[in-house]
């Protein structure tokens, strides 16, 4: 074997798209050195466009991270298929109305929703003969464009279809900070890794080799929808001839910390200060309550928790939320 993972160069591929010159601003409001993308429209976006684009749900922008996410090669193909911001602002900008502005770095949320929306989903500056729209034109129109597959992504929906939408209420940025006296799986230590889930969303560590201490520092970032339940988390031990064997897991109730930063608002506006608590109980996986604070601004809590279903294992995490209009 020649021992190159097709993940490796598949990344490879992607970051070499991200360094050319017009994908390291915002396609949507001209940030500096986004870390997202939309896969099925091919553009890079910086978190806060990311945030707008999530909550019109997948079936108008499939979010990425260009750095947490596993992309597959069809998505990295079809990134490259339109070629970068420039050319698609090319075809989703192209009759911008004059005096309409196109949002800069610092907009609002609003502004940006507003401008979004218009761009991908209402498809208002797009060349009107490449518009779809219902009828039997739809089909020519799409045919006459340079990038079907993009433009099909944007096709109206029924109204059975729209229900189904998922709406995302925020962010949740979980970083995994480390992991003490995990279980052995293998002849003296193990190889662990962490995984989150929310809802159909899972991402996970890098693996760290001989090491039941082992010490992460890893950011991973959560969409979450509005009809939220916990994250789940689960350590793996990473095997590479068998399947990976579990070292426990833990779900962490979101909801303390998302109804204390709406409680509060704009964080801000507050100095440093407690907020809220997550209570340790029986049922739960908490070594100790859980505070929930404001810091610099930011609504944070850290979460330590001791691993469920095995003999050994505490993991300790720093939680923040960020909300869409942040």
């Amino acid at each position: 074997m020649s021992g190159v993972k097709k993940p490796v160069s598949a990344n490879g591929r992607l970051k070499s798209l991200l360094n050319q010159t017009d994908n390291r601003i915002c396609a949507d409001c001209s940030a500096p050195d986004p870390k997202w993308a939309s896969a099925n429209i091919g553009v890079f976006i910086c978190l806060k466009c990311c945030g707008v684009h999530r909550s019109f749900g997948t079936h108008i922008s499939k979010v990425l991270s260009v750095a947490l996410d596993e992309w597959s090669d069809g998505e990295i193909d079809a990134m490259i298929e339109v070629g970068g911001n420039s050319s698609a602002n090319a075809i989703y900008e192209a009759y911008i109305p004059e005096g309409y502005s196109k949002p800069g770095p610092d907009a609002s949320h609003d502004e940006r929703r507003r401008f979004i929306r218009s761009k991908y989903e209402l498809q208002e500056f797009l060349k009107p003969s490449l518009r779809i729209t219902s009828g039997k034109s739809s089909s020519a129109s799409i045919r006459s464009s340079f990038s079907r597959k993009i433009l099909d992504s944007f096709r109206l929906k029924s109204s059975q279809e729209l229900e189904g939408m998922v709406e995302f209420i925020g962010l949740l940025k979980v970083k995994v900070v480390k992991g003490t006296n995990l279980a052995i799986r293998d002849m003296m230590t193990s190889d662990p890794y962490v995984v989150l889930t929310l809802g159909q969303q899972t991402f996970q560590t890098t693996i760290i080799k001989s090491n039941l201490n082992p010490v992460w520092n890893e950011e991973l970032m959560l969409s979450v929808p509005h009809d939220f339940g916990p994250v789940k988390l689960q350590v793996y031990d990473h095997d590479t001839f068998s399947a990976d064997d579990i070292m426990g897991e833990a779900e962490i109730d979101i909801q303390p910390l998302i109804t204390s930063a709406m409680a509060y608002g704009d964080p801000e506006m507050f100095g440093n200060m407690q907020i809220g608590k997550w209570l340790k109980s029986h049922d739960n996986a908490l070594l100790e309550d859980s505070i929930i604070n404001i810091i610099d601004g930011k609504v944070k809590q850290d979460v330590s928790l001791k691993l469920q279903n095995v003999e050994s294992g505490e993991i300790y995490l720093e939680v923040e939320w960020l909300p869409l209009d942040q």
